[in-house]
């Protein structure tokens, strides 16, 4: 009896330990691997310098967007508007080749297809892919682009085998910074991942920077990458240049876009997922100055593939923090490659 009394007072508890301990608050950076059932498959042309990273979700995943700049390049990301009525999608597929890469979500979307993945139409599964490219066609062979083939083979390894990594892979093969003075004058960068967990909330970010401006360390505040010098041996400011530049800039360049994909298990809607997007973008807007202007095109999807319970004020808040922690992984990731230095090479 007396055991008995003690269980029933101490059960309570028991109970408020394993709360305290699954929400105390402690951080811990996992793989963007672990974060969902989402499958990272990514292929590049390293000699023409673009590729694709493709997200596959074979059961679907939520998701919702927020476009920003001024000159995105995109494929049905009116899928993933509120009022629309797909629920869910397949694939997100980031690319090179700007809008002549575009081409890319249709060997997705066959593979998919002849692998039973999609909205069943009765006649077939139809696979929803969505789509956004970068500029890269100045970096490498201007009239190489990712195409039918390159998507369906990343898909392919997204499904098969993922191969996610950091660096000058995927979309970020041709990725660049600070080019408000033409290429001469730019860093090569490239895709970065970043990903934390709290109890059993995971979420993470992949960010392609392939930036007009320059690139901040969002903690210490200090320039990681950027316009270059003339000698290209350091950095200089892209605000500071353009107020020496008033007016306006004829044929401006606009070879230019950061993307991303949030990545999260907790459980929201697309509306939600709109929000958490556009609160991601206050990653970009820490780390990257100046941003969301006309000349680029920044894109941030958000998605959720599982079912765990969340605020999405705190879900928003770490998408923007761990948006900012890619970026870094983007530029400290990146090798210097097409005769552009990357940030490793200006510290040596």
């Amino acid at each position: 009896m007396i055991k008995l009394l003690a269980f029933f007072v101490l059960l309570p508890l028991m109970f408020t330990a394993r709360a305290t301990n699954a929400a105390d608050g402690t951080v811990k950076e996992i793989s963007i691997t672990e974060v969902a059932p989402v499958r990272i498959g990514q292929t590049e042309n390293a000699a023409a310098g673009t590729g694709c990273t493709v997200f596959v979700c074979p059961e679907g995943m939520r998701a919702g967007i927020d476009v920003r700049g001024g000159g995105p390049a995109s494929r049905e990301i009116h899928l993933l508007h509120p009022l629309t009525a797909a629920q869910s999608i397949h694939a997100i597929v980031l690319g090179g080749g700007s809008a002549f890469g575009l081409g890319a979500a249709g060997g997705v979307m066959k593979l998919l297809e002849e692998h039973g993945i999609g909205f069943d139409v009765g006649v077939t599964k139809v696979p929803l892919v969505a789509q956004s490219d970068i500029f890269d066609l100045t970096v490498g062979d201007t009239f190489v682009r990712p195409d039918e083939a390159m998507g369906r083979e990343a898909a392919r390894l997204a499904l098969d085998a993922p191969n996610y990594r950091d660096g000058n892979h995927g979309a970020g093969c041709g990725a660049t910074v600070g080019k408000i003075a033409g290429m001469e004058t730019c860093m090569k960068t490239g895709i970065g991942s970043y990903a934390v967990q709290i109890g059993e909330l995971k979420i993470g970010a992949v960010v392609v920077l392939n930036a007009l401006g320059d690139v901040f360390d969002w903690k210490s505040g200090e320039q990681i990458a950027g316009l270059l010098t003339e000698d290209k041996t350091s950095l200089r400011r892209t605000d500071e240049f353009m107020k020496r530049r008033v007016k306006a800039v004829e044929n401006k360049f606009v070879g230019n876009t950061t993307l991303a994909v949030v990545i999260t298990n907790a459980q929201f809607d697309k509306a939600r997922l709109c929000k958490i997007a556009g609160m991601a973008h206050n990653g970009y807007a820490r780390s990257i100055k100046p941003v969301h202007t006309s000349a680029d095109g920044d894109t941030i999807y958000a998605v959720s593939a599982g079912e765990v319970g969340a605020d999405q004020d705190l879900v928003g808040t770490l998408a923007a923090e761990v948006v900012s922690e890619a970026i870094i992984r983007a530029v400290t990731c990146a090798e210097s490659a097409y005769g552009y230095p990357a940030a490793a090479e200006l510290k040596r």
